[in-house]
């Protein structure tokens, strides 16, 4: 099975501890894009799979999104592990 179960971490120079963990299972890391704009970081992924079987063409699309800001320390200095 492809399916994986991948997890994310941010996290901050300003903080110790991880700002977010987040659980992207079924995606590719390739698939995964983090943005932050105006001390708010969104992750989304997104996946569309196509197979041909015995009975037809198959098809299944994903899609996820997850938003949350920013403690006040943390402007401009996060990271991503995946």
């Amino acid at each position: 099975s492809r399916l994986r179960r991948l997890g994310m971490m941010l996290s901050s120079s300003c903080c110790q501890s991880p700002l977010a963990l987040i659980d992207v299972k079924g995606f590719d890391p390739k698939d995964v894009t983090v943005t932050m704009k105006d001390g708010r970081v969104t992750v989304s992924a997104e996946r569309k799979e196509e197979r041909n079987t015995c009975m037809g063409k198959t098809s299944s699309y994903r899609k996820y999104m997850k938003a949350f800001s920013l403690p006040p320390c943390c402007g401009k200095e996060v990271t991503y592990a995946v």
